[in-house]
């Protein structure tokens, strides 16, 4: 029997499939987060700070001290009045060492706490903690808001919301009010609000900063400390191994997973961890702390009420979450053990320095005359007067800086028969600046010509510790 051959017919490739075009954002879809209400030590404590961070900032600019607004930075009269204290654009230096003196406090506590100052005093967490309040008692807790923002639009679902917004947008406008009073009279604002008669700069000022309250705290939240903050950027470059932060104890907790309150852990071979969530969910940055330290942490502990409310629950140790050290968790350190390596090379500097700053400003503030000088020389020409004397006309500005009027005397120095030829007496009203003429006479030696140095002495008449030298030059023509 014959074999028949097989004819192979080839087939051809079909073509290749062209790349479909991949289309990637470069920018994060934002994941709203409903974080849940939570009670503890720490929690406490953030709430003490919100009354005593708002308590400043609402009802000083109410105080009054020696008849008008205690706190008030005085734009238009170029004058900052702290209590007792009156700032003039001439006392910058003072400015300068307060920025100084916060960024050393914000440097100090960050050495030794971290992210103190976010959680607790950082007016995005304040006044996002006073929304999620609100927000919390119109619409409910975490639970709730999710299982309403999935609901179809209702009368109630609509109500609530405008409650909520409403609520916002007056706290928003308080808010901006205030902030306003700081740079006009609070009092006279509230008037001329009553009346709609605001200028156009106190409009736009109480709508903008306003606007920013109820957009940051209402809307962005975590968008601000993950974003735009640029504290979140270089904390870690301040922080070093004997920084407390707040830390997952992984070898502790490890491995993580559900279980009975009366199974044994190690039986199953688990960890303390239950694996229940809940610091995510109370977390207002929406990170998981278990995976380490990350730059969204501010710090506020809300992980570790919530985690210590688990143990106690569960029966297990508290501070499977907790505020420690890097230092401390690789060498088992106790509480005690910690705090003895807070005071470091590195937070003694800051403290010496910060003290020292403190104690300068303080010490110049004590000694400071009341009373401020500048001597400024007439442009014209000197002129000769009718005995031979040469006569050159200056402009003393004075400033008295306290709270009452004085009366001062001028009196002029540096040369040879030298004498003022106007008056050599005024009064200057409590807190005011008032610009005097001084014309002075000098009898010129036979070729004399050239400048002469001279000397200003403003003095108080019944005190002599408030006494001003300035000096200035005196032009004798050929």
């Amino acid at each position: 029997m014959r074999a028949e051959k097989l004819k192979v017919i080839p087939i051809a490739p079909a073509p290749a499939a062209e790349p479909k075009e991949v289309e990637q954002s470069l920018y994060q879809p934002r994941k709203k987060i409903y974080p849940r209400s939570v009670k503890g030590w720490f929690a406490n404590w953030r709430w003490v700070m919100v009354f005593l961070t708002q308590a400043i900032f609402y009802g000083l600019p109410w105080l009054n001290w020696n008849g008008r607004q205690a706190v008030l930075f005085n734009l238009e009269e170029r004058k900052f009045h702290i209590f007792g204290l009156i700032f003039w654009p001439q006392d910058f230096i003072y400015l300068s060492a307060l920025l100084v003196v916060s960024a050393l406090s914000l440097f100090l506590f960050t050495a030794i706490a971290g992210r103190l100052f976010c959680g607790y005093a950082c007016p995005q967490t304040v006044y996002t903690e006073i929304f999620m309040w609100i927000e919390r008692k119109i619409e409910g807790d975490r639970a709730a808001r999710l299982r309403r923002d999935k609901e179809p639009l209702s009368l109630r679902k609509f109500g609530l919301k405008a409650a909520k917004h409403a609520s916002w947008i007056s706290v928003a406008g308080w808010t901006g009010f205030t902030f306003v009073g700081y740079f006009t009279p609070i009092r006279s604002l509230a008037h001329q609000i009553v009346a709609t008669g605001l200028g156009p700069w106190q409009t736009f000022w109480i709508f903008f900063y306003s606007f920013a309250t109820y957009g940051q705290a209402g809307f962005m939240r975590e968008q601000v400390c993950k974003y735009m903050c640029p504290y979140a950027r270089f904390q870690s470059s301040m922080f070093d191994k004997d920084t407390l932060i707040i830390t997952y104890d992984a070898e502790r907790g490890e491995p993580r997973g559900a279980r009975g309150k009366k199974a044994d852990p190690k039986a199953l071979g688990l960890g303390s961890c239950v694996d229940c969530g809940l610091c995510v969910e109370v977390c207002p940055t929406g990170i998981d702390i278990r995976n380490g330290l990350q730059y969204e942490c501010i710090a506020c502990a809300a992980c570790v009420d919530t985690c210590n409310q688990v143990m106690t629950k569960m029966g297990y140790e508290k501070g499977l979450v907790r505020y420690t050290t890097q230092f401390a968790v690789n060498n088992k350190l106790d509480r005690r053990g910690i705090w003895k390596r807070v005071l470091r090379v590195r937070t003694l500097i800051y403290v010496t320095i910060l003290l020292a700053i403190i104690f300068g400003v303080a010490l110049s503030l004590a000694l400071r005359t009341p009373l401020k000088v500048d001597v400024i020389r007439d442009r014209g020409m000197p002129r000769m007067l009718d005995d031979g004397a040469i006569e050159n006309v200056y402009r003393l500005q004075v400033m008295n800086t306290d709270e009452r009027p004085h009366h001062y005397v001028i009196e002029v120095s540096g040369t040879k028969d030298i004498g003022l030829s106007s008056e050599d007496e005024f009064d200057v009203p409590a807190a005011t600046t008032k610009a005097v003429p001084a014309r002075v006479r000098v009898m010129p030696e036979p070729g004399q010509s050239g400048s002469v140095p001279i000397r200003f002495t403003v003095r108080e008449e019944h005190d002599a510790a408030i006494a001003v030298n300035e000096k200035a030059v005196f032009l004798i023509p050929r």
